[in-house]
């Protein structure tokens, strides 16, 4: 007979219980011997249980199960790199003959060759564009797996979660949901709107000790204390505490600027913590962060810097390479401390022995500093205590005052955490899927639409009457913008609509972008403008800082004359021109090919920053050109072209260089450099002669010159002279072992939350 806990009679395979116990899992904690039988039933289910419990290895066997079944399952994350990570899990069951694939960008995607994968991992924005496109492989999907479900809340993400969670029903009824959620009050309520089962427990695999630490003392909510003394920055004697027990801090502050300070300061305290052998594996990766003369920034100066004394700062100004490294090092134990900013806490599974939260305010603009809500606290305080590791871990908040100290005590850690509410009702949400959902014949009339926002999470938590108002609203704007046809109660997409959804953008920036570009052809500049006073592009637009207005009014005098969007005379919409003006200069220096510490220091944002700009706008100025397209502009080879500049970061001179394989922004410049200005100049170079070119060596330069084919006597490499085209072209992209993510012609690498895994791997992305 099993014991209680373990793998056997689970009714998997005994490869599959093999699988798991190579990854060193042999028993089953509490709460999942009791959810899996109920997973595993094909039933749907809610499973509501705090951070590291074990949900997704519910969801996995789940899946499993399915599979065997000769099913099909589809894995729903909020964020890239969660898509990554679930990725890399499942293909522990890959020698039972389970092909695992990943989808995270190319939002006009039709996505059918994601049908030959068993198990597709996606995030809920990839997911909603296989919804748009009717990809027939969704009506075959036997489960569908929601991770993060109460990110319903999140008014960026949300919505969208919730429209596909609420479509998928419709589409598939019979499909297994499984929706795994943190500790929520109204768990009970996503269970009822999904028609789920609801399993919850506040079970831990570590216990968690929550405390305020205040004047030297800690008091944890179990009444106890531990006095750990005052220096001049509260949290330090307790860091230094918890490494002299061989453990890790992560400590969470509300700014980047915070977390780059306190990681340069906490140094002096991992001196004698970090072991030889570590020290000299993280001097290494400092080197890789640090990067070489070419590519070397500021940010990753420091970044090297704090790492070699074993600690970290993590934020959204990083590259993807740098949080990777940094999170590789602080997951293998060599990097003790990590400041990190509360975008961390809903990220990637990064356990810690100690959790400081320092900040429970962040800024938000036209409010200030404001409270951060109990839950989000929760969610960072469920990161203390590493399973395998730690008997205990400990979530401590920092008071400076007496007052603070009462708010943290009785409202943060003893306080209930606010209820999930759907962030469903905005305009602009209700504008893209009121659209998407008559575009892709889900909703052939008014009854239709209504019906399904009626089945909702928003509507369970609002009246009829306000659900139909949205709705209207939303349908009245489309209609007058003529990307819905309404006759009496039928309902038909234009197909100046229909492109718009399929192109995963908003109507308004739809609207916008159609509007600039009747007002004729322009310079780059022009464009670049348009696209930024989008919604779309907004939403991750610049700063203004005050030194700002003076160099960027000065640019709007000298550009005038050539934009599409004139400047506003109201001096409160000139602002936000400027502030659009400022992301269409960065735009531009990236295709004029400005470095990337240049970038960096001009426009005070990291590296990330700057990838995420170029990224999303990437896809909105491939949108204009489609839509210049749709409506047979005259400038579409112009707006083509600046498209496919963007994407490389390229001066026009070097579009045909970067088409090589391998072959990015710096390559491509120094071939140019040297003389090498297109492909039958490469093609008749000597080996040697290119090899001895900086960044290029023997390697890269066998390899241009098998790419082009036979030359000075060399036999034919018929394969290797098949270079493809720009689609995915000197990046490390995984489309055959990982799925989607196919670039078409001269297309957007993806959407606003294009993959990772897209660009360069393991080096800068302003590298090769």
């Amino acid at each position: 007979m099993a014991d209680k806990g373990s793998l056997e009679g689970l009714g998997l395979p005994r490869e599959a219980v093999a699988a798991l116990e190579r990854q060193g899992i042999t028993t089953l904690y509490p709460p999942q011997m009791e959810a899996v039988p109920t997973a595993l039933s094909g039933k749907s289910m809610v499973l509501a249980l705090p951070t590291a419990s074990g949900k997704s290895l519910v969801a996995y066997l789940a899946i499993v199960k399915k599979f065997l079944q000769g099913g099909k399952a589809l894995y729903i994350v909020p964020l890239r790199a969660l898509a990554s990570e679930k990725h890399e899990d499942l293909k522990m069951f890959e020698h039972l003959g389970m092909r695992v694939g990943v989808a995270t960008g190319d939002y006009d995607s039709p996505g059918g060759s994601l049908q030959k994968y068993d198990v597709v991992v996606a995030t809920s924005e990839k997911a909603d564009s296989l919804l748009r496109h009717r990809v027939g492989w969704l009506s075959e999907l036997s489960i569908i797996v929601a991770d993060e479900v109460h990110l319903i809340a999140d008014p960026e993400r949300g919505p969208t979660l919730e429209v596909i969670l609420a479509r998928f029903r419709q589409l598939n009824p019979k499909a297994q949901l499984l929706a795994l959620s943190a500790t929520i009050p109204n768990s009970k309520a996503i269970a009822e709107w999904l028609g789920a089962e609801l399993f919850q427990s506040d079970w831990r695999p570590v216990k968690l000790k929550e405390g305020v630490l205040f004047e030297g003392v800690v008091h944890f909510t179990d009444n106890t204390k531990r006095t750990v003394g005052e220096a001049e920055e509260p949290s330090f004697p307790l860091v230094k505490h918890v490494l002299s027990g061989g453990g890790q801090c992560l400590i969470f502050v509300n700014s980047r600027k915070s977390a780059e300070a306190m990681a340069r300061k906490a140094g002096v305290l991992t001196k004698g913590a970090v072991s030889e052998p570590d020290r000299q594996a993280i001097k290494m990766a400092a080197e890789a962060l640090e990067g070489d003369e070419v590519d070397r920034t500021s940010m990753g100066s420091r970044l090297a810097e704090c790492v070699r004394s074993g600690t970290a700062f993590h934020h959204a100004g990083l590259t993807a390479d740098q949080r990777r490294a940094v999170e590789k090092g602080f997951r293998e134990g060599r990097i003790k401390i990590l400041s990190a900013t509360p975008t961390l806490a809903a990220g990637i599974n990064l356990p810690a022995r100690c959790v400081i939260i320092r900040d429970v305010k962040r800024f938000v603009a036209g409010a200030g500093q404001v409270f951060i809500p109990v839950r989000e606290i929760k969610q960072m305080a469920g990161r203390a205590g590493r399973p395998k590791y730690d008997k205990e871990g400990e979530a401590v908040l920092l008071a400076k005052t007496e007052g603070d100290f009462r708010i943290l005590f009785d409202d943060y850690l003893l306080g209930t955490p606010e209820p999930v509410e759907s962030g469903l009702g905005n305009e602009r949400s209700m504008r893209v899927h009121v659209l998407a959902s008559v575009a892709t014949g889900f909703s052939s009339t008014e009854k239709d639409l209504r019906q399904f926002f009626k089945s909702t999470f928003y509507a369970r938590q609002h009246e009829d009457y306000e659900v139909d108002e949205v709705v209207d609203t939303a349908l009245d704007f489309l209609v007058e913008e003529k990307m819905i046809e309404r006759k009496g109660e039928s309902l038909k997409p234009t197909p100046y609509g229909k492109r718009v959804s399929e192109m995963y953008i908003d109507p308004l920036t739809a609207k916008a972008m159609r509007d600039a570009l009747k007002n004729g052809e322009w310079k780059p500049i022009a464009y670049l403008v348009a696209a930024a006073a989008t919604t779309d592009l907004r939403r991750v637009g610049m700063y203004m800082r005050k030194g700002d207005i003076e160099w960027l009014d000065e640019k709007a005098e000298a550009v005038k004359e050539h934009l599409l969007v004139r400047p506003p005379d109201d001096p409160s919409e000139y602002e936000w021109f400027l502030a659009d003006l400022k992301l269409a200069c960065l735009l531009e220096d990236w295709v004029e090919e400005h470095g990337e510490e240049l970038m960096t220091q001009k426009y005070d944002i990291g590296p990330g920053d700057i990838r995420a700009k170029v990224e999303t706008s990437e896809w909105i100025v491939y949108a204009m050109r489609e839509l210049a397209r749709l409506f047979r502009l005259d400038c579409v080879d112009e707006i083509d072209m600046l498209h496919r500049r963007i994407q490389d970061g390229i001066k026009e001179e070097l579009l045909e260089l970067v088409k090589l394989r391998g072959i990015g922004r710096v390559r491509a410049r120094i071939l140019f450099n040297a003389g090498f200005t297109d492909r039958s100049m490469l093609k008749e170079a000597k080996l040697e002669t290119l090899g001895r070119l900086p960044k290029i060596g023997t390697k890269v330069a066998q390899n241009i010159l098998d790419q082009l084919g036979p030359a000075r006597g060399d036999a034919p490499d018929e394969e290797a002279s098949k270079a493809p085209s720009k689609s995915g072209e000197g990046t490390d992209k995984k489309s055959g072992s990982s799925g989607e993510g196919d670039k078409k012609d001269s297309k957007h690498s993806g959407g606003p939350a294009s993959s990772d895994d897209d660009k360069k791997k393991g080096k800068s992305y302003f590298d090769d």
